[in-house]
């Protein structure tokens, strides 16, 4: 399912405009991208957004097996809730 397909469903399922839909998709998503700066954002039963911590550390370049420098950095992750997890594996 890509974005549109999304905002289609939200749109059919809520008795929302597409246009609505797609507000208020997009508010969700740069609402959780603003807030993970701060911390993590937990969703009840479906999960939680939050930043994991990267070490730098040596790496090659593909094309010339040059070492190289990859820096640290923070990168995104997120962790299925219990009530997702059931409903995925059919427990509901």
């Amino acid at each position: 399912m890509n974005k549109k397909e999304l905002i289609e469903s939200i749109s059919n399922k809520s008795g929302l405009t597409y246009r609505q839909s797609e507000r208020a998709l997009n508010s969700l998503v740069q609402t959780i991208s603003n807030e993970l700066v701060n911390g993590e954002v937990r969703l009840t039963g479906f999960g939680t957004f939050a930043l994991n911590e990267r070490a730098g550390r040596q790496g090659r370049n593909p094309k010339t097996g040059e070492a190289m420098e990859i820096r640290a950095k923070r990168v995104p992750i997120f962790r299925a809730g219990s009530m997702l997890k059931d409903q995925v594996n059919h427990r509901i």
